[in-house]
């Protein structure tokens, strides 16, 4: 404050009195002339000093407002949110997620190789061995965010390519919507996936009576035990494009399904019911037929056939027993499927099957959404254990005589053993004996025989 002042007094000496500073001698009176001028300059710069401090505290004060706005500006601009992060985690393939938003790489991949022992009276190429790429199969699933979801997958299988489920899903709270080319609720041994079941090959009805996925728009309600499925569709994908009558596909059904799952203590159980209602419309120009294999897919003979049936349309239904409790797992099917026939009577066809199983290394089968899933072990190959071992046993009943249709019977008795060594991994072996009455490929004479199957496979799935 010092130094200010000394400036100022300078200052007002150089502007108020310029010639004195250049003089060399002064008389008495010009020197009581300054005196009196220093007096004056002095009482000035006390006086600006007085002004000086009362300003600055007002100065002080008036900072905060100034700032204020400054600092409001500051706090209401916008910040630069960061980027969610991508993780990226591992369930068989890579699997990416950001946010609400996820994307995986699905692929599966199946060898099959058998040995089909038939009477020596049979003439039929089918015997003996036999193997083949089961499914080749590639795609993708993820979610969009906001509820929306997608799945892709093509197959190669039967030495063509086939879109399996392809479709975009909605889900919100209880409710999942789907839209596109999926399976329509018909039995339980049918959702389950190819590479979770218990056995090879799925329940001998669910090929006989064609379940396949189809194109549609379906409905899903879960609550505590309670799962609810119903939907309408058309026909499957590869139906809807084929070259000759797809434009002219004009066939629709409606499909639901009803679970009750409830868990008391230790034990998982599972009723299901389903129903089904199609109306074959311009399709039925062509004879419907149902056949079936000797379990297995290797071999392309239909040992159980009926003959070209003209219909109009078709309703099944089924109900579904299935259960877990600890290792120990059980399931079993009935299904009835009746062909509407314009002027003559309606046959009604049949299957079903019952099987019991075992985790020898203790594991549970996984159940989740009213389906059996994949099971993992509890202390894989390569990490000091064994992997998971499971066995099963299985009867499997199909009837395709009703009316005056003849498609035969069979009775089958199936063992199937399952070593998943890691996630994703698994080698199944099984052996079938079949029994068969009207066989619609005769031992000579006969239509009455047995014939028996080694089968095993191999399969990849992530």
């Amino acid at each position: 404050m010092k130094a200010s002042r000394w400036a100022i007094a300078i200052a007002m000496l150089q502007i108020s009195a310029p010639s004195w500073a250049n003089a060399q001698t002064i008389s008495q009176a010009e020197a009581e002339q300054l005196r009196a001028q220093i007096a004056t300059l002095k009482a000035q710069v006390e006086m600006l000093e007085a002004r000086l401090d009362s300003a600055a505290p007002a100065a002080a004060s008036g900072s905060a407002p100034a700032a204020a706005p400054k600092a409001l500006a500051a706090a209401s601009k916008p910040e630069n949110k960061a980027k969610p992060e991508t993780d990226i985690s591992w369930k068989g393939s890579p699997v990416f997620a950001s946010d609400d938003a996820k994307f995986k790489v699905k692929g599966r991949i199946q060898y099959d190789a058998g040995l089909l022992m038939a009477p020596e009276s049979v003439s039929d190429r089918a015997k003996g061995y036999s193997n083949e790429l089961r499914r080749l199969r590639l795609g993708a699933e993820g979610q969009l965010g906001a509820g929306f979801g997608y799945k892709l997958e093509v197959e190669l299988s039967d030495n063509s390519v086939d879109l399996v489920d392809t479709f975009i899903t909605y889900e919100k709270g209880k409710w999942l919507i789907t839209l596109g080319n999926h399976n329509q609720f018909q039995s339980l041994d049918e959702l389950i996936g190819d590479t979770t079941g218990s056995v090879m090959e799925r329940a001998a009805f669910t090929d006989a009576f064609n379940f396949e996925r189809r194109i549609g728009l379906s409905a899903q309600y879960k609550s505590g035990i309670l799962l609810a499925q119903l939907g309408l569709f058309s026909d499957s994908a590869d139906s809807l494009t084929n070259d000759e009558d797809g434009d002219e596909n004009d066939s629709y059904s409606v499909d639901g399904r009803i679970v009750l799952a409830p868990r008391i203590g230790k034990t998982q159980l599972h009723f299901g019911a389903s129903g089904h209602w199609r109306d074959l419309n311009r399709l039925s120009d062509e004879p419907l037929r149902y056949r079936q294999r000797p379990y297995l897919h290797t071999v392309n003979t239909r040992f159980l056939a009926t003959p070209a049936i003209d219909a109009t349309g078709e309703s099944h239904y089924g109900l579904e027993l299935a259960g877990t409790r600890g290792p120990l797992y059980w399931a079993g099917e009935t299904h009835w499927l009746r062909t509407k026939r314009p002027g003559l009577s309606d046959p009604t066809f049949f299957g079903g099957y019952a099987e019991v199983g075992y985790f020898l290394t203790g594991e549970t089968r996984a159940y989740k959404n009213g389906i059996f899933g994949s099971t993992k072990p509890r202390q894989a190959f390569g990490d000091g254990g064994m992997g998971a071992l499971q066995l099963t046993a299985r009867y499997d009943y199909l009837d395709l005589n009703d009316k005056d249709i003849v498609g035969g019977t069979q009775n089958a008795w199936i063992l199937g053993l399952v070593w998943t060594p890691i996630e994703y991994l698994r080698f199944n072996l099984n052996y079938a004996h079949l029994r068969y009455t009207d066989a619609a490929i005769p031992a000579g004479t006969d239509r009455d025989y047995s014939a028996n199957v080694v089968g095993w496979r191999a399969e990849l799935d992530f």
